[in-house]
């Protein structure tokens, strides 16, 4: 038997000409170079980064209800993709702890005076708004759900029905399903489907993220935001807002963490495979830290926030021995002042910060994401922005617990700082601030054309005829 030659090819020099000039004019990150040649292929166009993206029509508002300040945003999107803010209000937060409303009356004040400065600046008035999600004590759990498709193709309504039995499957008494996220779909032995529409197959599955909450919280909610003459539109789930402003693409399909630190509570969502695949709450934040500043040092409130803000330091490998602060002390007829160290100041920040970020740790290696959890972590939030917190998160939270067959760290995160991406018409004192990035989360989830992650809603009319409801009931348990 003999080898049969394998055939030559070359290009000519004008082919070989065009090919090294179009090379040229490709960066190295999206090249490929031919084994034996010189010449330089550029890889093919992503048609998915060619898209634009699609804005609904209109403007729309956001109302984000934290534990130290309320944030009202209203804007549209911008045909060039990015996002432009008209109105904006802020306001300290009042009613609200632990993300929570735990009084009506202060809450709906401090509401009115946000919106009503927002719709001063954009010279209209709104009567809806998209709300983060941070009461209730949000919960996030994963369900695998088959249903059997027969042979025939999958449609919408198969989608809606998978979905349907997830949410089933995630009801627990006393909390309502807030976000239904399809990870992805297995079309029989197909994995990873994104988009089953339009396949044959016998069963159909589904990785569904479910997030709920105490449904008397979002009740309580809904009635504050009534007696502002406010309709909810839509919760969203704080950190994942929070990741839509602060995350490139590649980000969310590598595998990134984003920390939103408040003031009363510290939340974070697991993101990869271009999904949000696990959210997680702990009741602790930057309120905790004013608070254990005022009674170290027996100081007012007011006092310790300003004392944290603009003197605080979360990491103590900085040498700042030598700076004298002057504190004002409670419970005196007449003022009454100590001399203390900015170190001395900050020996009482970092326990509680350490604290924080430890816990952080903990539920995100209890969470059992693989390499979803190894990724870089993202700070966001007011609390993120005292002095420090990036050394201290690197250390902290930069090791994970998880330990590889050697022994040693399996995967070491890098941490930084988020700040909001292609959002235009922020005050320039906050455009840059890490405190907002919710507010502008909230704004690209509600003026998106698609609901990002493919959140499935459940806003049909109800069928009216009783033909349409009896199909109905056929269709959904047939």
């Amino acid at each position: 038997m003999t080898n049969r030659p394998r055939p030559s090819f070359s290009l000519n020099s004008a082919a070989q000409s065009r090919l090294r000039k179009k090379a040229s004019t490709t960066s190295a990150s999206s090249s490929l170079r031919m084994s034996g040649d010189d010449t330089i292929l550029p890889l093919p166009p992503s048609e998915t980064n060619k898209r634009p993206r699609t804005w609904r029509n209109g403007y729309s508002a956001v109302l984000d209800i934290g534990s130290t300040k309320i944030t009202c945003l209203i804007g549209k999107g911008e045909p060039n993709g990015s996002l432009k803010v008209i109105g904006c209000g802020w306001r300290r937060s009042a009613g609200v702890r632990n993300g929570a409303i735990t009084d009506l009356q202060a809450a709906e004040a401090a509401i009115r005076a946000t919106v009503g400065q927002a719709e001063l600046m954009a010279e209209r008035t709104i009567d809806r708004v998209v709300v983060n999600l941070s009461c209730g004590h949000p919960a996030s759990r994963l369900f695998n759900v088959r249903w059997p498709v027969g042979g025939r193709v999958v449609t919408e309504a198969d989608i809606r029905r998978v979905v349907t039995e997830g949410r089933v499957q995630a009801t627990v008494e006393g909390r309502d399903v807030v976000h239904t996220l399809p990870i992805d779909f297995t079309v029989d032995d197909t994995e990873g489907v994104a988009d089953p529409r339009g396949h044959l197959c016998d069963t159909l599955k589904a990785r569904l993220h479910i997030i709920d909450a105490a449904s008397t919280a979002l009740l309580n909610l809904e009635t504050v935001l009534s007696r502002a003459e406010l309709k909810m539109e839509a919760l969203v789930s704080s950190p994942l807002a929070s990741g839509l402003s602060v995350l490139d693409a590649d980000e969310r399909e590598l595998g990134t963490t984003v920390v939103e630190m408040g003031g009363g509570t510290t939340s974070f969502a697991v993101f990869g495979e271009g999904q949000i695949l696990h959210t997680a709450q702990i009741s602790v934040g930057g309120l905790h830290v004013t608070r254990d500043i005022a009674r170290g040092l027996s100081t007012s409130l007011e006092n310790a926030e300003r004392l944290k803000t603009v003197y605080g330091s979360a990491d103590l490998s900085s040498d700042v021995e030598d700076e004298i602060l002057t504190v004002e002390l409670l419970g005196n007829d007449v003022p009454h002042f100590e001399q203390i160290s900015r170190a001395q100041l900050g020996r009482i920040i970092r326990p509680r910060m350490e604290e924080t970020l430890e816990l952080v740790r903990e539920k995100l290696d209890g969470a059992g994401l693989g390499n979803a959890a190894s990724g870089r972590i993202v700070l966001t939030g007011g609390a993120s922005l005292l002095d420090g917190m990036r050394p201290l998160a690197e250390r902290i939270l930069g090791a994970s617990a998880a330990k590889g067959r050697s022994g040693g760290p399996a995967f070491t995160r890098s941490v930084r700082l988020g700040r909001p991406k292609h959002i235009l018409g922020l005050p320039e004192n906050t455009a840059a601030a890490a405190g907002f990035a919710t507010a502008a989360g909230l704004l690209s989830w509600a003026a998106s054309a698609e609901r990002p992650f493919g959140d499935v809603e459940f806003r049909e009319a109800p069928p009216s005829g009783m033909l349409q409801k009896l199909v109905a009931f056929i269709r959904d348990r047939v």
